[in-house]
């Protein structure tokens, strides 16, 4: 009982040692993950809640070191600042894995985009499901349209021309000379023209959209994949390979599969803002 007594004691002298208080604060190491992520995931909040269910469901941090376009993006994977990369698929992510810098390329989720245009409608395409029918109404009554230079939507305007059998010809389709993407619709709305955008930035005020209506929406084909990567362990042997890895399964669990169908829908009236790559 003495002896005992004597111990504690002796612990409790010893704690008040600057080398002992050391010992006794440092913790277990933490796994981070070190995530370089489009910007439309983190404005969104998409990729905060995912990050904050996979650190609860796997003890590991998913930290978005990186977040904007894909060139940004491009820059932080390549120099080595993050383990792994999800953005739009395309020729900045193809280039990534075709020069080693990223292994493992798989599509997660996907993005949908929408033709906006006046809110009287001249063309009467409102509450149209198919992209390219809407685009050959258009066509047909010779109403403005604006080809908007934005990666992705100048990708899918070009693909459902091609669906629509037609090659869009004659002073009815307007060049953009917007001065930024984001002033694209006040510049369609200008000219009364109708365009093909992100429904993420026309429905969530990213764009300004003042005069001008989301029209159609709703096709499986106006949607774009985004992908998630991991570095290449032979160009980055110091990345946190096992951590990406489990983060890009993550991604693609019926957990956070199923998750996407539901974020975002309170701001859209029931339409989630990423769509699942199958559903759950």
């Amino acid at each position: 009982m003495q002896s005992q007594s004597f111990a504690c004691l002796l612990l409790a002298s010893l704690a008040g040692l600057p080398f002992v208080r050391a010992f006794a604060a440092e913790k277990p190491p933490v796994c981070v993950v070190r995530c370089a992520v489009i910007g439309g995931m983190t404005k969104t909040g998409l990729w905060p809640e995912i990050a904050r269910r996979f650190e609860k469901d796997t003890g590991c941090k998913a930290e978005a070191v990186a977040t904007g376009p894909r060139p940004v993006l491009d820059r932080a994977f390549r120099s080595g600042k993050a383990d792994l990369i999800t953005m739009h698929s395309g020729d900045i992510t193809t280039d990534l894995a075709a020069d080693g810098f990223g292994v493992n390329m798989r599509p997660w989720t996907r993005n949908e985009l929408c033709l906006v245009g006046p809110s009287d409608d001249p063309a009467h395409i409102r509450g149209m499901t198919s992209g390219a029918a809407a685009l050959r109404k258009i066509a047909r009554a010779k109403v403005a349209f604006v080809d908007f230079q934005g990666i992705g939507s100048r990708e899918l305007t070009h693909t459902l021309w091609r669906l629509a059998g037609l090659e869009p010809k004659g002073d009815w389709v307007l060049r953009d000379d917007s001065a930024r993407g984001e002033d694209i619709l006040q510049f369609a709305r200008r000219r009364r023209a109708y365009v093909i955008v992100g429904y993420i930035p026309a429905k969530t005020g990213k764009m300004d959209a003042d005069g001008m209506e989301i029209l159609v929406h709703g096709d499986p084909v106006m949607r774009r994949p985004y992908i998630v990567m991991e570095a290449n362990p032979k160009k980055f042997p110091d990345a946190n390979v096992a951590g990406a890895r489990a983060l890009a399964d993550y991604l693609l669990s019926e957990k956070t599969q199923t998750f996407l169908t539901s974020f975002g829908t309170r701001v859209t009236g029931g339409r989630p803002l990423f769509h699942p790559v199958a559903a759950p």
